[in-house]
């Protein structure tokens, strides 16, 4: 070894030695810092001993996390100079490296830094050009300035070539990386910044990426989706085909559930909590056991196939006993959520022709049904969970007496017959119902595998509530027909705080949640639980924002993958396994539909162009898709024409193909977690003797995302005050859902309206 090899071992065990202490100042065991930094004991103690060559990364995560500065750690000593610093040629502070890589920091010597600007030299390397590439993200911003031969710059999919003299600025929580081209060293000025948090903030030197999903992980034996899906991915692990078989005689009921339970009767397929905490297990025979009860129970009760029957259940375990034998049956299923009040149930109970109704026992629900049932001749069975009611047959009570044998009939629903009935979220008018086919469970092969990570050795949570189509997405058709478990909580009101510990107790290991859901997380101070089991997370519902995603990927080091879909349709647009994600953005289209985004002339989208999402539908329509707006043909016509179902979505697209979202073509009101159409508010607030117009609109909201906001024109002789305010929220509370209620109420002497009458809704947005 020579004499400069020798200084260089010295130095590297010197910085080794000085990181052991900080360490140990700061009463971090081995395993505490090297978790808080991202790596494995084993991969630390290397770095620690001096025996694995530091990158600057390492450094990085080590300031970051234990609060130094750089030259700190790397001297001994803290910068003080805050005015100016200057770097004269050779006075450069090395980072220490044995493998060829030169790190010079140009001001070391500089206080509380909002940027570190570096002299790099980046060795040529034959195997540096070839896969697998090593990439590194960190949060802020970096700009990388050529100064002698030619740079290969990788930025998420694309790649650029740059020569001396040219310039790179680019958003650095991006995976990248930099090889030099052409037979020599390629040296750089590079300059890190992190405006938003006043330094370096924590450096992640290679990005936590799946390129295989965790049901292809799990090797599973005769999948049962094998019979109904075919899927292939490309050479980075992303999906990018899918194929259906054997569709025309799908029931998920009998060709998932019971299979499963022939298959694997012991496996677990949901771990389901009430609200006192008590817990039930489910296995796959359970669930074959209890539906096939449950179908029996219901059959005796008058219900038949092609009956529309409502479930009102929140997250309680009788909803996938009661979904499941309605397949089985032939039935409708019509979920609802339990805030509807009477004036919604009736309208409901009209438009679809509801027969039945499956009840939750918890608060009014049962009573404010009973209060529309005047007006609703067509529902004729009332079943009740969890109490008694006079006029309800209870299914508690009820179903032990049934046989827990349901044969699967010759002339079973399948295929194309009608199997979901979904209340849409009616931004025009009252909520339009979205009818789903048989097939539809099979679309959400793809939400599941390739999007949710679901893991069949795992455990599922996605919070929705069973009123919700989300649910679907999330606490049943893909996660089963992965073979993976679900897990249930049946809470009333979301507290953070309750939820957390569960991810522990429970080993959850995917999460999917609205935005909303992940910033009550954040507020809680995720350092003080344990989320080590989680493995994947993803978000649909809202815009996800960037501090959010960055602080849960702080917390758990898993990055919250986007997704897109709508009632009508399912996942439609995803961040999917294997593809680099981009915070903000939807992801790209999934390959189950053909996507573009169409101008108001029909013409496609150029890049960077806003218009509306469609989907083509002139060769086929895509499993997952609706049939059509039930009995409403002209709603069905104007949404879906020429070979196009249009989303009423807006967004654009990027270089690399990924869609970035905008907003309604209407006036759909997203409030945490809540899609909200405000006819159906105005028509409520329409009601009041004193309001002589009214208009509903989004308002910016800080913990919500959005909140309804009511702009009204009073009656003559009505004075506005803040308890009129305060009688008009209490009215619509008491008329509709309560989560639709305007939390700001603004009275004016008239809404802005067009020269043709119509108010634009745009100026109320202001």
């Amino acid at each position: 070894m020579t004499q400069n090899q020798n200084m260089l071992e010295d130095k590297i065990q010197e910085v080794g030695r000085r990181i052991q202490a900080l360490r140990e100042d700061m009463n971090l065991s081995v395993a505490e810092l090297a978790e808080k930094i991202g790596l494995t004991e084993e991969e630390y103690l290397m770095y620690e001993s001096g025996q694995k060559d530091f990158s600057f990364t390492f450094i990085y995560k080590i300031a970051h996390v234990c609060g130094v500065e750089m030259t700190e750690i790397m001297e001994g000593e803290s910068p003080s100079l805050t005015e100016y610093t200057i770097t004269r040629k050779g006075e450069e502070m090395p980072i220490v490296r044995r493998e060829g890589f030169v790190y010079n920091r140009l001001a070391a010597k500089f206080k509380n830094k909002l940027a570190e600007p570096f002299y790099v030299k980046i060795p040529y390397s034959e195997e540096a050009l070839n896969p697998p590439y090593s990439f590194s993200t960190h949060t802020g911003q970096e700009m990388d300035i050529v100064i002698k031969g030619s740079l290969k710059m990788m930025i998420g999919e694309r790649t650029e070539i740059l020569h001396e003299g040219d310039c790179i600025y680019y958003d650095s929580s991006t995976p990248h990386n930099e090889i030099a081209l052409g037979g020599e060293d390629c040296e750089i000025y590079a300059i890190v910044m992190n405006p938003e948090e006043g330094g370096v903030a924590e450096y992640k030197e290679k990005v936590k990426t799946f390129t295989t999903t965790n049901v292809d992980l799990a090797k599973l034996k005769a999948p049962v989706y094998e019979k109904f899906v075919e899927t292939t991915v490309d050479d980075k692990g992303v999906v990018n085909s899918v194929k259906f078989k054997n569709d025309d005689t799908f029931n998920f009921a009998y060709d998932v559930v019971d299979e499963l339970a022939r298959k694997a009767p012991s496996k677990t397929a949901m771990i389901h909590v009430t609200n006192d905490k008590k817990t039930r297990r489910f296995t796959f025979a359970d669930l074959s056991r209890y539906s096939a009860q449950t179908a029996n129970y219901f059959a005796d009760m008058g219900i038949k196939k092609g009956d529309r029957v409502m479930l009102v259940l929140k997250r309680h375990y009788q909803f996938w006993f009661s979904i499941l034998a309605l397949h089985k049956l032939g039935a409708i299923v019509i979920p609802a959520t339990n805030q509807l009040k009477d004036h919604d149930f009736e309208y409901r109970f009209n438009a679809a022709g509801v027969s039945a109704i499956v009840c939750t026992g918890d608060g009014d629900v049962a009573e404010e049904v009973d209060k529309s049932l005047a007006k609703s001749p067509t529902v004729k069975t009332k079943i009740i969970c969890g109490r008694s009611k006079e006029g309800w047959n209870n299914f508690d009570e009820d179903l032990v007496k049934y046989d827990t044998v349901f044969e699967r009939p010759a002339d079973a629903a399948c295929g194309t017959d009608t199997m979901l009935m979904l209340f849409t979220s009616g931004t025009t008018g009252y909520p339009r119902i979205a009818a789903h086919n048989h097939k539809y469970p099979l679309g959400h092969f793809l939400t599941a595998k390739y999007w949710h990570n679901v893991d069949p050795n795992g455990l599922h949570f996605t919070i929705s509530d069973t009123g919700w189509g989300k649910a679907l997405w999330g606490k049943l058709y893909g996660q089963w027909l992965c073979e993976a478990a679900t897990f249930v909580y049946d809470f009333d009101r979301f507290d953070a705080h309750d939820i957390l510990p569960m991810f522990a107790e429970y080993k959850i290991t995917t999460f999917c949640a609205p935005t909303t859901m992940y910033r009550f997380f954040i507020k809680e101070d995720l350092k003080n639980y344990d989320l080590s089991s989680i493995k994947y997370a993803t978000v649909a519902g809202e815009a996800m924002n960037p501090e959010v995603y960055n602080q849960f990927l702080k917390a758990t080091g898993i990055r919250i993958m986007e997704g897109f879909g709508q009632t009508e349709t399912t996942l439609t647009i995803a961040n999917f396994v294997g593809e680099t994600n981009k915070i903000g953005s939807m992801g790209k289209p999934s390959p189950l539909y053909d996507v573009d985004i169409q101008l108001a002339d029909g013409k496609p989208a150029g890049v960077g162009e806003v218009g509306e999402i469609v989907i083509r539908t002139e060769e086929a329509v895509p499993n997952g898709l609706y049939e059509g707006y039930y009995l409403d043909e002209e709603k069905t016509k104007e949404a879906w024409h020429d070979g196009y179902y249009h989303t009423g979505d807006t967004a654009w697209k990027d270089e690399d193909g990924y869609f970035w979202y905008v907003g309604r073509v209407d006036d759909l009101i997203k409030s945490s977690g809540y899609r909200i159409g405000p006819f159906e508010i105005e028509s409520v607030i329409m009601e009041l003797p004193y309001v002589l117009e009214c208009a509903v609109v989004a308002a910016p909201d800080e913990i919500r995302g959005q909140v309804v906001k009511a702009n009204i024109v009073l009656t003559k002789g009505t004075q506005p005050s803040d308890e009129l305010k305060k009688e008009i929220q209490v009215y619509v509370k008491n008329r509709t859902a309560p989560y639709k209620y305007p939390r700001i109420v603004e009275f004016m002497e008239e809404l802005p309206k067009t020269i043709s009458g119509k108010v634009r809704r745009v100026e109320l947005r202001k």
